[in-house]
């Protein structure tokens, strides 16, 4: 078909260029009905639940992050917790070994001055029954010598010559320690 024929048939249908006005009044009226119908009652609606979703998801996220911090802080309040109970445990270990190390100076030095002791008076007992021996034994041999100086006195032997003899005798004896 000519490009003419076909210009002829558009304007003749009323063509592509033609405006309805009632139509686009009519359009024009029922956007401006419908405009007002929203904006009166669904825009305000709408927009306040728009909010309102916004304000609760940011709430939720300044709630979030200050359940972030008090966790962050609890768990730094934990950790110190955690290290000053290990300060707390190795002050004891120190005091409770710094106790058992005097505790054990002290009982080592108690048995050693009791064993001091002890060992002072089985000396002094040694030396007391040594000097009760000794004057048992130097008292017998007295009686002896006596014996013997009387059975000498029955012999012939001189007065000078039996206490020499007496006096050698108990100068031969063992001396007291």
């Amino acid at each position: 078909m000519p490009l003419a024929s076909l210009a002829g048939v558009l304007l003749a249908a009323g063509g592509l260029t033609d405006i309805n006005w009632t139509l686009n009044v009519a359009a024009l009226v029922l956007f401006a009905i419908f405009a007002f119908v929203l904006a009166r009652f669904a825009w305000k609606p709408l927009l306040q639940m728009i909010e309102e979703r916004e304000k609760g998801v940011r709430d939720a996220v300044v709630g979030a992050e200050q359940a972030s911090a008090d966790a962050q802080a609890l768990l730094e309040k934990h950790r110190e917790l955690i290290r000053e109970a290990g300060r707390e445990r190795d002050e004891l270990m120190k005091r409770a070994m710094k106790e058992a190390e005097q505790l054990k100076q002290e009982l080592s030095g108690r048995a050693r001055a009791e064993s001091e002791q002890i060992l002072q008076k089985a000396h002094d007992q040694i030396s007391r029954e040594t000097a009760l021996a000794v004057q048992q034994l130097r008292a017998e041999v007295a009686d002896i010598a006596v014996e013997a100086a009387a059975k000498i006195v029955t012999s012939s032997l001189t007065p000078d010559a039996q206490r020499k003899l007496v006096a050698d005798f108990i100068a031969n004896l063992p001396k007291a320690q």
